[in-house]
């Protein structure tokens, strides 16, 4: 298995509020994180970072993720963990109410595969070349989609297509969505994304570049990295991208 993320400002924005990591125990299993913060004075950083902070220190304080059942309730405690440390951050420092951010967690183990998200940073799957989307946002478009009173189509370029139904540091209690990916075996990659990639690239040349052989596990990232700054990188821009095959060449 191999591995690689990045973090780019993009070409509009002033700062990086993303915030992004992967990490690997001594018995090979894998936690990949991706948070876009959110909120005013660079607060959103901040959020950002203490989401991912304090799960890659939680991650390697432990030896193993255990079973499933272990690992859904380390990751709603640690979720709910997080969103108190960030109220009370916002609590203890005035000039940071309304910071917040979202998260997508994918945990990958010898026995399963999660996923875990709040907000619109999204997780996939790549199985059998095909580049399938594991996550559901938390965005109001995405309930009118699911409600019917939208197409896919329309909510893509909805004005308010990046209004967030949730986020860490919004409300006293976290729910995070966890969704299992049955059949592991399948899976040839897993990729973790912010919205600053998705809204500007679409996941048919996510998915295109993700089964280019020609190209390494980091020349497949710096690659997605390029082609949305050349889209014009209105956002903050991070990936996070786990081949399962061993090497990609």
């Amino acid at each position: 298995m191999e591995s690689y993320y990045l973090t780019d400002v993009g070409k509009v924005r002033t700062h990086n509020e993303d915030s992004v990591t992967i990490l690997k125990n001594a018995l090979n299993e894998y936690l990949l994180v991706i948070a876009d913060g959110m909120g005013g004075h660079r607060k959103g950083e901040v959020a950002s970072s203490i989401a991912v902070t304090h799960l890659g220190k939680r991650f390697m304080q432990i030896n193993s993720m255990g079973n499933k059942a272990d690992a859904v309730n380390w990751l709603n405690d640690n979720v709910n963990e997080i969103n108190k440390e960030i109220l009370k951050y916002a609590e203890l420092h005035p000039d940071s109410t309304g910071m917040g951010t979202t998260i997508v967690i994918a945990l990958k183990t010898a026995d399963y595969l999660l996923f875990g998200n709040i907000g619109d940073s999204s997780g996939y799957v790549l199985v059998r070349d095909k580049l399938k989307k594991v996550t559901k946002d938390h965005t109001l478009v995405n309930l009118l989609v699911e409600a019917g009173d939208l197409t896919e189509e329309e909510a893509k370029f909805h004005p308010k297509k990046n209004v967030l139904m949730k986020a860490l540091g919004a409300t006293e209690n976290a729910e995070l969505d966890i969704f299992e990916v049955v059949d592991m075996d399948t899976v040839s990659g897993v990729l973790l994304c912010s919205d600053g990639l998705t809204n500007l690239v679409s996941d048919s040349q996510i998915e295109k570049v993700l089964i280019d052989n020609e190209l390494d596990v980091d020349e497949k990232v710096i690659k997605l990295m390029r082609k949305c700054n050349a889209r014009g990188g209105t956002d903050n821009i991070s990936i996070a991208y786990l081949s399962l095959l061993g090497g990609d060449k």
